[in-house]
């Protein structure tokens, strides 16, 4: 319990425009039970799923994505100690008033001092977000919560979960149809059909790529958060090889290719 209270007491002073306030905690019987900022719209999953026709445009779902990056940069290089967040997900992204997207739900974060091994041995996560290495070893770091990040990504911008068994078996896992796509010359036939076409090409392309690349099973090929945050803002331009490096399965081991 006093390892609890000393955690949320961390988790409680991070302060970033797209991080869901902490405000406090209380025990309710056997439970322990986070009070966060209250967001009147709700999580992003109820406007990708939960309503008839998704009313976010375009610019909305870039936003959003960006807002995350945002706020994952920060959790991970811009604080204090390393906090690796191990469950993101659109259910875990609310909305405020503002349309502004916000990181919460810290349930599962582990907090690293600067200069340690910022892992945990706990599975923990969900189905579809968990990079190969956490369900393979249990292991949790900033490369496993940018696998997840890089899956967000791709379901913000096709509208769909990443594991669907009920789509055709060509479909049944949103990363793999997309690269089927990239290599049939139909890859931004897999933007969300409810925008009907209204979208920027340029960013949906960029959107999907370095989606494909963060949530790349190999662990050494993944960005860092603050390369994602130049790709994103345009400052820096994805590799030229990209397309062989998203279908290759090995690299040297203790490097990362995107980073280099």
């Amino acid at each position: 319990m006093r390892e609890f209270v000393a955690e949320i007491a961390t988790i409680g002073r991070l302060r970033h425009p797209n991080l869901v306030r902490l405000l406090g905690y209380c025990r309710c019987k056997q439970e322990l039970l986070l009070v966060y900022d209250y967001m009147p719209n709700g999580s992003l999953d109820k406007f990708l799923y939960h309503q008839p026709n998704s009313s976010l445009n375009w610019t909305q779902r870039f936003k959003i994505i960006k807002d995350v990056a945002s706020a994952l940069f920060y959790l991970h290089q811009q604080w204090m100690q390393v906090i690796i967040h191990r469950d993101i997900k659109p259910a875990n992204v609310l909305i405020d008033s503002d349309m502004n997207a916000r990181l919460g739900d810290f349930g599962l974060a582990k907090l690293y001092d600067l200069g340690n091994d910022p892992q945990t041995s706990h599975v923990a996560g969900t189905l579809g977000y968990m990079a190969p290495e956490l369900a393979r070893t249990g292991k949790a770091n900033t490369s496993t919560d940018i696998y997840a990040f890089g899956t967000f990504m791709l379901e913000v911008a096709c509208g769909r979960k990443p594991i669907e068994p009920r789509a055709p078996p060509e479909e049944a896992f949103l990363a793999d149809w997309i690269t089927d796509c990239w290599d049939k010359g139909e890859f931004l036939a897999t933007i969300d059909k409810r925008l009907e076409k209204r979208f920027v090409g340029q960013q949906a392309e960029l959107v999907l790529k370095l989606g494909l690349l963060c949530s790349h099973p190999v662990a050494a090929a993944r960005p860092s958060m603050s390369s994602v945050i130049s790709y994103l803002d345009g400052v820096a331009s994805l590799p030229d090889d990209l397309s062989s490096v998203i279908r290759a399965r090995e690299f040297p081991t203790g490097s990362n290719e995107m980073d280099s």
